[in-house]
């Protein structure tokens, strides 16, 4: 089980949380020295050998842009529009559970962070406060839901999203079941008594609290919550019962992406779930440009899973996306300094992307998609740029 200090860190961790971070990894240090191994596993794990986890960087750092020059970039904007709504930048809050794990003020830290940043929160169905004190802090509060066997309790949080004030649903639709996570597992991890899933009846949680050698309570939990029978009758029963935006996440084929938007989705997350899903499967952007073809502008196309860094965020919007959702960094920062630690890894992603639009002859997030990107070790050829005016 895990044995979470809640009191601040001290030593090492103070002083590694008090020291300026120039990049997400640095915040990443100064998380390490502040959490016990068992939590710590639990934020940076995947799932079986964790190849997706390692592909969804290597993809990001295996693509290359082609800046363009002359273009005064003296005025740059980062702003945005994140699902018809403006932003600061073209980046969301990814939802991620427990965050009480990682730091005492949770989630409402994260949520009063994203609101200082201008940018949307995506709140955890697992979330360790109940939603309405997320939607308190934060105007832009999207939900996340997975599907669950009990479709009362399902359709009581689509209800309670409404009335307070969410602009999103966001349907995970890549858990049928919990992967393998192969840490948590040799943890026998479980949730300490104090963590709990606010938005789910107490008794419905215990066994999250069950530690067993070679399983994770955390799997076990799901096993018992999650439908893995959701289908896209689901989906069109979802989109018919609410109002609200609805997000698909977890999309990796252009076929399934299109198919969620005719049947009434505003948006699509091309995600693998931070490689904590299947192991194996493909990471985000290398299928985005062929999603963004087959969404077609009928709606939006986000990324999800590897995002680290403004340059990260530019590279996703020059192969189509219209913006990422950030997920561990945030989590970083939080374990290491709480609100103001998720504001400082926001400030840098906005810092960081501001630089490479300027270094790259963009004056405005739009204009990003008129870059071109190469992979790595693929030779530049007149064929391979884009044809006509630049923007």
């Amino acid at each position: 089980m895990s044995t979470l200090d809640t009191a601040p860190p001290t030593g090492a961790a103070r002083s590694a949380g008090s020291a300026a971070w120039l990049t997400s990894t640095d915040a990443q240090r100064a998380a390490a020295l502040a959490l016990p191994q068992d939590v710590r596993d639990f934020l940076e794990g995947g799932s079986g050998a964790e190849a997706t986890l390692a592909a969804n960087r290597a993809a990001f750092e295996d693509l290359f842009l082609v800046p363009r020059v002359l273009a005064d970039a003296s005025a740059t904007s980062t702003a945005a529009t994140v699902l018809g709504a403006p932003a600061a930048m073209p980046a969301g809050i990814a939802p991620m559970a427990y965050q009480r794990l990682f730091h005492p003020d949770g989630e409402p830290a994260a949520a009063r962070a994203a609101q200082a940043a201008g940018i949307p929160y995506v709140a955890g169905m697992l979330s360790t406060c109940p939603l309405e004190e997320i939607t308190a802090v934060c105007s832009q509060t999207w939900l996340q839901l997975y599907w669950l066997r009990d479709r009362a309790l399902l359709t009581d949080l689509v209800d309670r999203a409404e009335a307070a004030g969410c602009s999103a649903l966001v349907l995970a639709v890549d858990v049928p079941r919990m992967g393998r996570r192969l840490r948590d597992m040799r943890n026998a991890f479980a949730l300490p008594r104090d963590i709990v899933a606010a938005n789910f009846p107490p008794s419905e949680t215990h066994s999250a609290r069950r530690g067993a050698a070679g399983t994770s309570a955390v799997m076990v939990h799901t096993s018992e919550a999650f439908d893995p029978t959701l289908s896209w009758d689901d989906v069109a029963w979802l989109r018919g019962r609410t109002e609200l935006r609805l997000v698909i996440k977890g999309v990796l084929h252009p076929e399934d992406a299109a198919r969620a938007v005719e049947l009434g989705a505003d948006a699509v997350v091309v995600s693998n779930h931070g490689g904590r899903q299947l192991d194996g499967a493909v990471p985000a952007p290398s299928v985005l440009p062929a999603v963004c073809d087959a969404v077609a502008g009928r709606g939006e196309v986000l990324l999800d899973g590897g995002v680290r860094s403004g340059t990260d965020v530019l590279k996703a919007l020059a192969l189509g996306a219209s913006a990422v959702l950030v997920g561990r960094p945030v989590l970083w920062g939080l374990a290491a300094d709480g609100q103001r630690g998720v504001e400082r890894v926001l400030s840098l992603l906005r810092t960081e992307l501001e630089d490479a639009l300027v270094l790259s002859g963009c004056t405005d997030v739009t204009r990003a998609s008129g870059l071109d990107v190469v992979p790595r070790g693929i030779p530049l050829s007149p064929a391979a740029l884009r044809k006509g005016p630049r923007w």
